[in-house]
Parts: C-alpha cells; sequence; structure tokens
C-alpha cells in the first residue's frame, strides 16, 4: 500500500509538472517565435530559415522556466493534498513526514541530472545548428530588408540605401556601396531601381545613375540608363564565429583544464582566450551548477508539511514557503554575475546550493525527528 501511495504522490507531481511546462514554454515560444519573425522579414530569410531557427529553440525555454515550473508545481500539488486531506492517508498507513521528503529528494536528483544533460548537451547543441542555419543561409527577399532613409547593410560587403519605396516595391534615390578587395570599392547611385527575378536570379535593375569603382584612390566613373545589380552570389553579413553559449561542453571544460592546469588558453577553442575566460566560467556555472538548485526547490515545498491546514499559522506558513522559494530562484540566478577569475569566490558559489540543501534537509529533520525512528 505505501508503494502505491508513494506512486500516486509521484504521478501527480510530475504529471502537473509535466503539462505545466509544456504549456508554458509553447506559450513562451509563440511569444519569441513571433519576435523571430524580423529573421525572415527583416532580412529576407526563408521561410524555412525562419522555422528551424525558431524551433531549435524550444529547448533553451524548457531548460530556463525548468526550475520555476518544478517549484510551483510541487508547491500548488503539496497544498491540494493537504486542503484535501490526502496527507492524513500517508499517516494514517505509517507514512512520516520524512520518509515523503526523503522519497521526494530522490527523484529530485534525477530531475538535476536532466537538467544538466538538458542545459549541458541539448540546449548548446540546439543552439549551435539553430545558428548555423542563420550562418549558412542566404537572402531570399530582397525586397524585404530593405527600408528607407536607412543604410541597409544585410549583405556582406553591401551597403544599400534609398530615399523612398513607393507600393509596387521600386526604391528611389538608390546609394549602393559594394566592398570588393581591401582598398577597392564600388559606389553606384541611380534615381530608382526595382528587384526582378531573371532566370532564375534575383537582380536590382537600376535606372538613371552612375558606378564609381575606387582602387588604390584611383577613380573611374560609368554612366548608365540602365543596369543590373545581382544579388544572388552575395552572402549574408551574419556573424559567422561561435558565441559561447553554443560551444560544446566538453570543449568548455578543455578549456578551463588547461587554463587551471598549465595556465595557458586552448586556441583551437573558439571563444577560449583570455578576454572570454569569465564568460566560460559562466557559461560552466550556467550549465553545471545551476541545476543543483533543482534538489533545493523541490525540497523548499515540503515546508508545508510542518503544520495543518487547521494550524492558525498556517497562511502564514504557506507565505513564508513561496517567498523562500521564490527567493531561491532569484539568487541562483542572479549569483550568475559574480562569477570571477577568483578562485574562492567561484568555490563559494559553487557550494551554496549544496549548503542551502543541507541547511533545508537539516531543518525539515529536525522538526519532523520525533517520527524519524519509523524509517
Amino acid at each position: 500500500m505505501k508503494k502505491i501511495l508513494f506512486r500516486k504522490l509521484l504521478f501527480d507531481y510530475l504529471t502537473f509538472t509535466f503539462f505545466a511546462l509544456i504549456s508554458t514554454s509553447i506559450v513562451i515560444w509563440v511569444f519569441q517565435a513571433v519576435n523571430f519573425l524580423d529573421i525572415m522579414i527583416e532580412d529576407g530569410r526563408d521561410y524555412l530559415v525562419y522555422l528551424k531557427f525558431s524551433f531549435l529553440n524550444f529547448p533553451k525555454i524548457l531548460s530556463k522556466i525548468l526550475p520555476f515550473v518544478l517549484f510551483f508545481s510541487i508547491f500548488y500539488v503539496t497544498i491540494k493534498y493537504e486542503l484535501n486531506n490526502e496527507l492524513i492517508i500517508f499517516w494514517n498507513f505509517g507514512i512520516n513526514k520524512m520518509q515523503i521528503v526523503n522519497f521526494i529528494l530522490k527523484i529530485s536528483f534525477f530531475l538535476m541530472l536532466l537538467q544538466i544533460f538538458l542545459t549541458s548537451y541539448i540546449v548548446p547543441y540546439s543552439q549551435d545548428l539553430a545558428r548555423s542555419f542563420i550562418r549558412s543561409s542566404t537572402v531570399n527577399f530582397y525586397g524585404n530588408f530593405i527600408k528607407p532613409q536607412k543604410f541597409n547593410d544585410t549583405i556582406k560587403g553591401v551597403t544599400i540605401y534609398a530615399d523612398k519605396k513607393n507600393t509596387d516595391g521600386t526604391l528611389l534615390n538608390l546609394y549602393i556601396k559594394k566592398e570588393i578587395k581591401k582598398n577597392e570599392f564600388q559606389i553606384t547611385y541611380a534615381k530608382f531601381g526595382k528587384f526582378k527575378e531573371i532566370s532564375n536570379t534575383t537582380v536590382l535593375v537600376l535606372y538613371e545613375g552612375a558606378t564609381i569603382n575606387i582602387k588604390n584612390k584611383e577613380y573611374s566613373n560609368i554612366s548608365f540608363s540602365k543596369s543590373d545589380f545581382a544579388l544572388s552570389n552575395l552572402k549574408s553579413n551574419t556573424t559567422t564565429y561561435k558565441k559561447t553559449q553554443e560551444i560544446s561542453s566538453d570543449k568548455l571544460i578543455k578549456c578551463i583544464y588547461n587554463f587551471y592546469k598549465f595556465k595557458k588558453f586552448s586556441y583551437d577553442i573558439e571563444n577560449c582566450s583570455t578576454g572570454n575566460f569569465q564568460d566560460i566560467l559562466k557559461e560552466f556555472y550556467k550549465r553545471f551548477i545551476i541545476p543543483i538548485y533543482i534538489p533545493v526547490l523541490i525540497l523548499v515545498p515540503f515546508l508545508l508539511i510542518i503544520l495543518s491546514k487547521e494550524s492558525p499559522n498556517y497562511q502564514k506558513l504557506r507565505l513564508i514557503t513561496f517567498f523562500t522559494g521564490f527567493t531561491i530562484i532569484i539568487f541562483s540566478e542572479t549569483t550568475i554575475k559574480f562569477i570571477s577569475n577568483l578562485i574562492m569566490q567561484n568555490i563559494s558559489l559553487i557550494l551554496a546550493p549544496i549548503v542551502i540543501l543541507t541547511f533545508i534537509y537539516l531543518y525539515l529533520y529536525i522538526k519532523f525527528k520525533t517520527n524519524f525512528s519509523k524509517i
């Protein structure tokens, strides 16, 4: 019977957490996906690039809100159990409060490992893959990214300015600067122009203008009544190097190990340099240390079972428990700002969740010690 009760309790916790996590993640993802429309509309990207980039950001959303959802779900379900007198069933079958705490604590360590796997492997991989679609993509919808009275530099090496854009897509008073090589570039201006598809190639057709070629401070000027400016072979002006959050965890660890072991950096690893080392440490902390707060956040709601709902202080206990968990969530997210090159300071931040977890567990143990012998 005890196993059935524990299974039922775990099922209720995990079911509510799962649906809360998925529903919340989808809502956040939808709002974020709307913002990602800029990738397609303003930068002229393909629809497929937009969809891939949006979907691959979903694991990051999951990892971000998992600690929040876990705490609020367990907090809610525990209160529901108390208000519905379901916890009394546990006490009647000889299950004491520390047994429940120990059971859920074991489950919390599994969830912590799951979060570490998510933050250390799935999220960096998905972020790198998402960024790779942007890095390797080309601009497909050229008419979209050109905004009148703005210098548009979405295309690598090309800056386009238009004074006005008519409803039919005609661009007025065009200025185009194209970088060819070092100390060599081309400036083209035209009274008006329009994008056209010629033999499956996107061309900006220019009318009534001139092209100035500048090479090693030598100038040549060519006037035209009509000229085609091809864009199909030009690349996007997107950053090609990996961001720190996109680097794999094994490379992060290798970078940190080499520095503290040999006092040097692995320059074959992206972003592994003196100027970026603090960000490397912060990324490591975010992936491997912040998930340790999950057992803490799962344990905090069990402060609620210290008192029964009939106690006059039960409402006060609910508020204290909620704000304790909320404070720990904020603390866990803000400690990353204190990561530095100082070893002792970093060690103290790493030990913080372990110390907090130990303190809460001992506090519950002391409160329930009269029944501890039954465990």
